[in-house]
């Protein structure tokens, strides 16, 4: 794992990894700068988890004026712990705002090579990922929880992308974002034997807790072994270590604060 050093400004998280290059901004939300009360207090982003439609509407206005191109819209599914993966293409955006709700249900990742289309996912201790396809300028943006991991969803988005934009490992940069870390995510039998019979190798990913005697589970690491297994060069994935379990007070933890709390937004967009 490569210690890229990240950069945080308030308001968004940023990824030294892609930092340098100049076509493609991605990002994930910290707590701070919104409007937003109580669980989700302040930069909550997300509208289905029970906030104020007003304040999550002015919290993306916020979050849209700390980009530093705005954006043609913020595309944000309706996540359901799947693996089902959605392009933004020509089809989405020529349809009406009802027909791309109804299209952004049960998504739980997004790709497109559309200029200034944000791609969303929403989190709270679940993984997000964040892909660049350097050459082929294709992005994408991955919600990883422990269904979705256990499912292969990176996997499924890196053969996806292949298979639409002829993206392959060496040409990606990926960054995976806040998440749960394995000393706080404690799991019962049935997921450690969802990960162990879906063929993961459970030496790298698991542990059992000395005392309790219970099993925890490193979704990073799962993740980040999807993206070395496409291919893609060790050097070229930033992993930002950060629990949100342990670290709720700066971003969402849905553990730590309930279902009704704010979610984490990760984005990815690439310059008009």
């Amino acid at each position: 794992m490569t210690d890229y050093g990240l950069h945080t400004t308030g308001k968004l998280l940023e990824y030294a990894l892609m930092r340098p290059c100049p076509d493609v901004f991605c990002f994930s939300t910290t707590r701070q700068g919104g409007v937003s009360t109580g669980a989700y207090a302040s930069l909550n982003c997300t509208s289905y988890t029970g906030d104020d439609p007003e304040c999550v509407r002015r919290n993306r206005q916020i979050l849209a004026e700390a980009l530093p191109f705005p954006p043609r819209e913020l595309v944000i599914p309706w996540q359901t712990h799947d693996t089902r993966v959605l392009s933004i293409g020509h089809t989405y955006l020529q349809s009406t705002p009802r027909e791309r709700e109804s299209q952004l249900q049960g998504i739980d990742a997004l790709t497109t090579r559309e200029p200034g289309v944000c791609l969303c996912i929403s989190t709270a201790d679940c993984i997000p990922i964040l892909l660049y396809d350097k050459k082929h300028r294709a992005i994408a943006a991955v919600h990883a929880g422990w269904r979705g991991t256990a499912g292969f969803i990176t996997s499924h988005v890196l053969h996806h992308m292949h298979t639409l934009y002829g993206t392959v490992g060496a040409d990606l940069l990926a960054c995976i974002g806040p998440g749960i870390s394995p000393e706080a995510f404690e799991v019962g039998n049935e997921v450690y034997e969802a990960f162990r019979q879906a063929g993961f190798p459970m030496e790298h990913i698991a542990h059992r807790h000395p005392t309790t005697g219970k099993w925890h589970i490193d979704l990073p690491q799962a993740n980040r072994l999807q993206l070395l297994d496409f291919g893609i060069p060790a050097r070229q994935i930033e992993s930002c270590g950060i629990c949100t379990y342990t670290r709720h007070e700066e971003f969402f933890s849905a553990r730590r604060l309930g279902i009704k709390s704010g979610r984490i937004l990760s984005g990815i967009l690439l310059r008009p």
